[in-house]
């Protein structure tokens, strides 16, 4: 076994012990999985067969009706399904030009899939950290098919636009003939932001695209909502692709526990965030939050010491004292190490004293790693 490895078993066998978790969450083990799915309301039903009745297609309606477009399909990953919702924007405009962000997840995280199953082309309107701006459109002194926008960003630190700012956006793709689409794995965090509800934020796109496994915590699976259009073609695709599985019942049943249990909390979590657990942390010797003003409960937080100190300072306040508190340190540049943060479900229970008494325990332990 590796070093690599063995830090990663002894990670593993830390989160499982942990009482208190800060940033992350503990893995349930496969039977306690179980167990919670065997415990909801309304299993007497037959499964569902290839993703055309039971729990899946009662996923579909409700998430159909809570981001208000007029119908849903299932896919087994986000990756197929913003496939599906590309290639279908480019076939209805003629246009295979996608506009969408360097450091977007359909340009960084799915191994160019746009381009090498679809020979559709992408164009950057900018580079900075932030979503375009409608003068950035056009700047690109061409035509294209589909503006895609990734809310939050995550790579660049979960950013989000103001709510003017995203619809002048949306407003000027629709403006030069183009569709929209939303990757919107984490869409379901961006209420408090933007101060609207789901449907009103998934209106101003012809396609959304939401996780069921990211902030829920359901076990996989994402779903397409759009037109009947859109849907009636995302089924076929659906197939073509290999993703109409005989069963997929367990993940719509930890989709829809996810939608009844995580869902309505979500806007606490940033609330709490911001007001209680993030001036805590900025406020830790040398840390910096980016973005500064979080726009959800996620985020980055950058510490001048070695991502490895801070990996062992966290390990051993898991192992010693059972608390998972900020974990997954990486190098950004010579003794300045990055983690992405996400304050959900167990950090609610947290004071800002706590968290700050812990983090000045965790740095000391990173100082003498």
């Amino acid at each position: 076994m590796t070093d690599d490895q063995s830090e990663l078993h002894r990670r593993r066998a830390a989160r499982t012990t942990c009482k208190r978790f800060l940033s992350g969450d503990r893995l349930p083990t496969i039977r306690e999985r179980l167990t919670r799915l065997a415990a909801l309301d309304g299993l007497d039903v037959h499964p569902d067969f290839y993703g055309n009745d039971g729990p899946v297609r009662q996923l579909e309606e409700r998430t159909a009706a809570l981001l208000g477009h007029e119908d849903a399909v299932f896919f087994p990953t986000g990756t197929m399904a913003q496939q599906v919702a590309l290639r279908h924007h480019a076939e209805q405009t003629s246009n295979p030009a996608v506009v969408l962000h360097p450091l977007s997840h359909i340009e960084r995280h799915e191994r160019h899939a746009y381009t090498q199953l679809t020979g559709l082309r992408g164009l950057w309107p900018t580079t900075e950290h932030r979503q375009p701006t409608p003068a950035e459109l056009t700047a690109l002194g061409e035509p294209f098919g589909t503006l895609t926008v990734e809310l939050p960003l995550r790579d660049p630190g979960y950013l989000l636009p103001t709510w003017d700012e995203l619809t002048a956006l949306v407003d000027a793709a629709h403006e030069a003939d183009a569709r929209v689409h939303f990757d919107g794995a984490r869409l379901w965090n961006t209420t408090a932001h933007f101060g609207k509800p789901l449907h009103e934020i998934a209106a101003l796109a012809d396609s959304v695209y939401v996780s069921y496994y990211k902030d829920l915590g359901g076990m996989s699976g994402a779903a397409l909502a759009g037109d009947a259009g859109l849907t009636a073609y995302a089924r076929t695709w659906r197939h073509r692709y290999g993703g109409q599985l005989f069963q997929q019942w367990p993940a719509a049943l930890a989709a829809l526990d996810g939608l009844d249990t995580v869902l309505p909390h979500l806007a606490d979590y940033t609330r709490h965030a911001a007001t209680t657990l993030i001036p805590a942390l900025a406020a830790l010797p040398g840390a910096r939050v980016y973005p500064e003003v979080p726009p959800t409960h996620e985020f980055q937080l950058w510490l001048p010491h070695p991502a490895k100190a801070l990996n062992a300072a966290h390990l051993a306040l898991a192992e010693q004292e059972g608390t998972w508190f900020l974990p997954y340190w990486q190098d950004a540049a010579p003794g300045l190490a990055m983690a992405e943060v996400s304050l959900a479900g167990p950090a609610q229970e947290w004071t800002a004293d706590e968290v700050t008494e812990l983090g000045h325990r965790f740095l000391e332990l990173a100082a003498k790693a």
